[in-house]
């Protein structure tokens, strides 16, 4: 007779502290965003000879511990702490949203009630992937921002290269899950396959193009964003479902 009271609350505090766990890893994943804010701050400070070139300059030069020449461009960024600290932090966000968001829920793309069909494995492994892509990504962007371009040391590019090529393919494996769970799917797909193309483009060239900005670019800017999109679709869905619980 007394237990009956008690385990309803019990039974609904499951499904609430589920939701909250999805809502903050959704949201640690949206955080990414933040790098764009910060660039365009570390930007308008720049202090070279010459204005920084979004299509010449490197993502990297941003970071640069010293002001002087770096491989035969000049550097100088007084808020290179800014830049060190926004990679950080987007790496760091990426890795929470790996461990806070569900095998489960990115199967289904975070739809309340949604299950997968028994049986079926490939979703599962699918999503394990995104995570591990995820959480791979984002330790990358950590390592770039630990280790900047001028303090002598490959990790700086060991930690680029893991980002933009396991980003891209966490975005590529994601996309594919969600065709038929969400219209987003497709440009998150297309984020996964602008920035693969770039990092190939860029492996094929050796980065002797005209704009290698542009470039590289094109290898970061699409990974930021389409991960952010996941975050959006997972947090309103999310948002969604706690209004439900709580109404």
């Amino acid at each position: 007779m007394n237990s009956a009271p008690s385990a309803a609350p019990a039974a609904a505090l499951v499904p609430d502290t589920a939701a909250t766990r999805q809502y903050v890893g959704a949201w640690a994943v949206l955080s990414v965003l933040q790098y764009f804010a910060a660039e365009a701050a570390v930007i308008a400070a720049w202090a070279g000879p010459l204005p920084y070139d979004l299509r010449t300059g490197y993502i990297s030069d941003l970071g640069a511990l010293h002001c002087g020449v770096y491989d035969g461009r000049d550097v100088c960024s007084p808020l290179n702490w800014l830049m060190n600290a926004s990679f950080v932090v987007q790496g760091l966000g990426m890795v929470l949203g790996a461990i806070l968001l569900t095998s489960g829920l990115l199967c289904v793309a975070a739809r309340p009630g949604a299950r997968v069909e028994p049986g079926r494995r490939a979703p599962w492994r699918a999503a394990i992937a995104v995570r591990l892509l995820t959480g791979a990504a984002g330790v990358g962007t950590v390592v770039v921002g630990l280790v900047p371009e001028d303090a002598g040391s490959a990790w700086h590019y060991i930690g680029a290269v893991v980002y933009f090529l396991a980003g891209a393919a966490a975005l590529l494996v994601l996309g594919g899950l969600w065709l038929r769970k969400t219209a987003m799917a497709w440009f998150i797909l297309a984020c996964g396959a602008v920035s693969l193309a770039a990092l190939a483009t860029g492996g094929l060239t050796g980065m002797d193009v005209p704009e290698p900005g542009t470039l590289e670019r094109l290898m970061g800017y699409p990974v930021t964003m389409g991960i952010a999109t996941a975050g959006l679709v997972i947090a309103r869905r999310v948002h969604r479902q706690r209004k439900q619980l709580r109404g």
